[in-house]
């Protein structure tokens, strides 16, 4: 990464606005305005009417490592976030071992100081091992340098309510979030894709939307009931974005996420039996795409998560029923979000702002991140080309694993330039 004390973005239109000039002094930008001048030995980016927004923050991220570097490690995941226009990102706990720990997640903090391509914030387990049964060390991950704030047993729900409820009381304590992955697991077993139409003419067991539904129900009466807040991970039906709506509208400290791909894939690509698009949740019908859209727009689903899943070659390239679930996501989910939302007019680059940095930072209580674009401020940016056009091809990724769905897929947007306190990580779309 380049290391240059001052550096002047000139011509950058600031969360879509009118261009202006934006001067970086160390970690700080210090002054934002028109025709400033370059100071001595400054490097200049021509931004050329470029959309600047504060570094993007990612609440869902599978970093693999510790345990399965096969797939990503740290290095590569946060290579791969910056390439993508993330400054931070939060990495889910599904990792061998778990990071059920104040050691596994003080190893992953680390990790990411380390490697210095974004921030990495840990999530930790709810429960121990992920198993559901014993509640994990929430409080010495709250305490650790890790400062851990979010927990997650994501890849497995906390299906146990009773054991739910005393991880909602325990984050109380130190103002953190249950992250909940929505998954009845008696009515997903043996479940291959969403249930429907399709599921129903290919033969495959479904994955009925009813299984989120019910646990996001259960859910946000338990945050209500004891007050705490809980997050909704990786939102995908028409019906969950009902229940989080009238959660919100009875006041309740309820978020939700949504993916890109759940934004912008179906059920109907199952037909192809191309195992990546096997996603857990399942791709959804063209009826929950355009619902969770317009509950994105609205702000009902609070941000975009990639729940970047990276996975090794043999993982995928196999039979679509021993097949993993999940899709790589960090480097192509900004321009996702473009095509689905900003260039279908649901969303603006303001909004794109708030629901890929400053909702998901304030969400993760994470500090640094998220912050207006002006004077004073941490200098965590993303520069990006909207007018860029390009089909998307893996080989090129950072990440470890290739596991995208939009191999091939023409999508606009392009991330010019990443900005980590100050440091260029991404310049000219390439890596630093």
């Amino acid at each position: 990464m380049s290391a240059t004390t001052k550096t002047l973005i000139r011509g950058a239109r600031i969360l879509g606005g009118e261009p202006q000039d934006v001067l970086i002094d160390g970690e700080t930008i210090a002054e934002v305005g028109l025709d400033l001048t370059a100071p001595e030995g400054a490097t200049v980016v021509e931004a050329d009417g470029k959309i600047l927004l504060p570094g993007l923050v990612d609440l869902h991220t599978h970093l693999r490592e510790p345990g399965r570097e096969d797939s990503e490690t740290v290095l590569t995941g946060t290579r791969s976030a910056a390439a993508g226009g993330y400054t931070a990102v939060h990495a889910m706990a599904n990792t061998f071992p778990v990071a059920d720990t104040a050691g596994v997640v003080e190893q992953v903090w680390r990790l990411g100081r380390e490697h210095g391509y974004c921030d990495v914030q840990p999530v930790g387990a709810v429960t121990v091992g992920l198993e559901g049964r014993k509640l994990a060390e929430l409080g010495a991950m709250a305490d650790s340098a890790a400062g851990v704030r979010v927990f997650s047993d994501d890849g497995k729900c906390v299906d146990d309510a009773v054991i739910m409820r005393r991880a909602l009381e325990y984050v109380k304590a130190f103002d953190g979030v249950v992250a909940q992955h929505a998954q009845e697991p008696r009515l997903t077993e043996g479940a291959q894709m969403n249930e429907g139409v399709v599921s129903g003419e290919l033969g495959l067991t479904g994955w009925p939307a009813v299984a989120e539904e019910s646990i996001i129900a259960r859910d946000v009466l338990l945050a209500a009931h004891v007050g705490s807040r809980v997050h909704i991970c990786h939102l995908s039906t028409a019906g969950s974005v009902e229940i989080v709506r009238w959660a919100k509208s009875k006041g309740w400290d309820v978020t939700a996420e949504v993916t890109p791909h759940h934004l912008l894939l179906t059920d109907e690509l199952v037909r192809t039996y191309n195992p990546v698009y096997k996603v857990n949740p399942p791709l959804r019908t063209e009826a929950d795409v355009m619902a969770l859209r317009e509950a994105l727009a609205d702000g009902t689903i609070d941000c975009v998560a990639t729940d970047h899943a990276p996975h090794p070659h043999e993982d995928k390239d196999c039979e679509w029923g021993a097949a993993a679930m999940g899709m790589i996501g960090l480097e192509t989910a900004l321009s996702v979000v473009q095509h689905a939302m900003v260039d279908t007019g649901l969303l603006d680059w303001a909004g794109v702002a708030d629901r890929m940095s400053f909702r998901p930072a304030a969400i993760g209580r994470l500090s640094g991140h998220g912050r207006p674009v002006s004077a004073g401020e941490p200098a965590n940016l993303t520069l990006v080309d909207p007018a860029y056009r390009g089909e998307v091809n893996p080989a090129g990724f950072a990440s470890r694993s290739r596991n995208t769905p939009y191999e091939g897929l023409e999508l606009p947007g392009q991330v010019f330039a990443t900005f980590l306190r100050g440091k260029a990580t991404v310049m000219d779309g390439k890596l630093s």
